[in-house]
């Protein structure tokens, strides 16, 4: 048996954050992850300055290609308008791997599958052993699959569904658009450039209101690819988009219970206003990895419910995404 003090289920933003302040408070983790690094990611990829901000990274010192947006070219239900709010993009392939790295956490490639609680603390298949779990495995996280599924399962009217392609791209438009409530869409659109000739398109919106009004996600990313071809965003598409789906935050949330963590989107912590989820994975990873190392944390450090600092914008995309969930 293979024997660590912390366990830490995840290499991505959420897993690595946690490791990287668990290394600054003097304490050494083990991070298992399916998969080795570098690996893709599906995600947008743009990160807030907070992201920055949290990490203690300085844009100058990043690497990789990290571009900058001061304003967000939207529309809303047609009404273009600009969005006040900087915000970076990253390719998640670098990003995720650099933040691994610079965690000076041991790696271990392994597929998790059984997690049980023992009376000295967690085994991991049989094969590993430790005092204090942190879930950061993403929607599928096996610890919350073994350990928290059965009392806190999963709310369908806060899943959202995705469809997106990055790919190496001559971008001649270097501003982040997105396209909320078009055609009926319970979420938005985006083309996001980034650094070095890479574009990410993808379509996002809630699951259970597609399927109330007997729509789909697939349709939704044809009409996105057609309006990109006619304004002249994009010539054609290399390949089909690749879909994965994830949880906003809900008014309940799981807590910890002692040395037994789960972080980022394994806990479902993505905004209720732009559904980021690598900002709320940063801070919860820090909280926890605060938390097993002894301090005293006396406030929540998983990031607000929203992205945006303005009231009105927050509460209109709030109930565009969560319309049914309010009303309940």
């Amino acid at each position: 048996m293979i024997q660590r003090d912390t366990i830490i289920v995840g290499g991505g933003p959420a897993g690595s954050a946690a490791a990287w302040q668990l290394h600054k408070l003097g304490k050494q983790c083990l991070i298992l992850d399916q998969q080795a690094f570098p690996r893709e990611k599906l995600c947008a990829g743009w990160i807030t300055p907070e992201v920055l901000s949290d990490l203690q990274i300085d844009p100058s010192d990043y690497p990789h290609g990290l571009m900058t947006f001061e304003n967000l070219q939207t529309s809303f239900w047609r009404l273009p308008f600009s969005l006040t709010t900087t915000q970076h993009s990253i390719r998640r392939i670098e990003f995720d791997l650099w933040l691994l790295e610079r965690s000076c956490a041991e790696v271990a490639v392994h597929n998790v599958r059984q997690v049980r609680q023992v009376p000295d603390g967690f085994e991991i298949d049989g094969k590993y052993h430790c005092e204090n779990l942190i879930g950061a495995g993403g929607t599928g996280c096996p610890v919350y699959r073994s350990l928290f599924r059965s009392e806190y399962p999963r709310d369908k009217t806060l899943q959202a569904v995705a469809l997106e392609l990055e790919y190496p791209y001559s971008w001649q438009d270097a501003n982040c658009h997105l396209w909320f409530a078009c055609n009926g869409l319970p979420g938005y659109a985006w083309y996001v450039p980034k650094a070095n000739g890479y574009l990410n398109i993808g379509v996002g919106g809630m699951a259970h209101l597609l399927k109330v009004k007997n729509d789909t996600i697939h349709r939704h990313w044809d009409l996105l690819t057609k309006r990109l071809i006619a304004q002249g965003l994009i010539d054609e598409l290399p390949g089909q988009p690749r879909g994965y789906s994830y949880y906003l935050r809900g008014q309940r949330k799981p807590v910890w219970a002692g040395n037994l963590h789960l972080i980022g989107d394994a806990r479902g912590l993505a905004t209720r206003d732009l559904c980021e989820g690598i900002g709320p994975a940063v801070r919860s990873g820090l909280q926890a990895a605060r938390v097993v190392a002894g301090s005293n944390v006396t406030q929540a450090m998983d990031g607000d419910a929203f992205s945006l600092t303005r009231r009105l914008p927050q509460r209109i995309l709030e109930w565009q995404f969560l319309r049914t969930h309010l009303a309940a």
